[in-house]
């Protein structure tokens, strides 16, 4: 599997490179294994907060939170650019986190990060609380765009790349959307749009975890064929394992270095990852864990070694 992946990657930036789409310094990110383990060791502690602060509230979303926790982690540990102490500085990467319901892993890794206090967390989804059920750009430190209605959060992030562009900032703008939420048309509409306007400084990844509330994504609105849909819209596109560092580097490494199209990275993902009675359960969609689930899930993530 590693060298059919490997081959697929070459594949990719050979054909962008034939095609002038690719700039000529390119090369292959390289994370060493001190890198990597440490990163493992961050997204463990933010799934095991995810678990404790969603059982506290006693209600929130831990299947997308969990299938995104490794891209939230890859991005504020060594991808964006953004300053904890200036969260509104001009010249920072942006995230828009347009599946709004998984903002727990966002919330965990900003408090990590020292956006705000670690002990914000103990009051999610509480009264008065700036961290509510969906992400909060004018009451939350680090949080680049309000989102949670679906669909929306793509848009959000065109208007950013392209004003970049316009204003001649030198900043990535970084977008996640889920896989349910790609039915929406305004998904489409922006993706038109940033394709027309070549925003080559929007990367986004989708969160494929192949489930939505109501059940399957295939079984809802088929057939998915995102890489090819996404390529017909006029971006580069990429499909990766949505749970591997060196994929997720890997990928905005060959984004950062294409031109002239936005850049979608499909990462393949587990809904509930690292738990294993939320992996592909559909209840823990949007339901929280309660009593003894609480001390299980915990006591995996401890345990765990993906």
């Amino acid at each position: 599997m590693k060298e059919k992946r490997l081959s697929i990657d070459f594949f990719i930036v050979n054909e962008l490179d034939a095609q002038g789409l690719i700039s000529p310094e390119w090369s292959n990110t390289v994370i060493d294994e001190k890198k990597i383990q440490h990163l493992k060791n961050t997204a463990q502690k933010v799934r095991r907060k995810i678990i404790e602060i969603l059982g506290r509230a006693g209600s929130g979303h831990p299947g997308g939170s969990l299938s995104s926790t490794e891209i939230i982690v890859s991005l504020y540990e060594g991808i964006m650019d953004v300053d904890p102490s200036q969260p509104r500085k001009m010249q920072r990467d942006r995230l828009v986190l347009s599946k709004g319901h998984s903002c727990p892993a966002l919330y965990v890794m900003l408090a990590f990060k020292g956006f705000f206090p670690v002990e914000d967390l103990d009051h999610l989804r509480q009264w008065g609380s700036h961290l509510q059920g969906h992400p909060d750009m004018k009451s939350t430190p680090g949080v680049d765009m309000s989102s949670g209605s679906l669909g929306q959060g793509l848009s959000a992030a065109c208007g950013i790349a392209l004003a970049a562009k316009i204003d001649k900032r030198d900043f990535w703008t970084y977008c996640i959307i889920g896989d349910g939420e790609a039915q929406e048309g305004q998904i489409w509409e922006a993706s038109m749009f940033a394709a027309h306007n070549k925003l080559d400084n929007l990367i986004v990844f989708l969160d494929f975890n192949k489930q939505q509330i109501e059940g399957r994504v295939d079984e809802i609105i088929g057939p998915l064929q995102y890489e090819e849909k996404w390529k017909s819209f006029g971006w580069h596109v990429q499909t990766i394992d949505g749970h591997s560092f060196k994929e997720i580097f890997h990928a905005v490494d060959t984004a950062k270095k294409s031109r002239f199209k936005p850049f979608m990275i499909i990462a393949n993902t587990v809904k509930g990852k690292g738990v294993s009675f939320m992996e592909w359960n559909l209840d823990f969609h949007g339901t929280a864990p309660k009593g003894t689930e609480i001390e299980k899930a915990i006591s995996e993530i401890n345990d765990s070694a993906f």
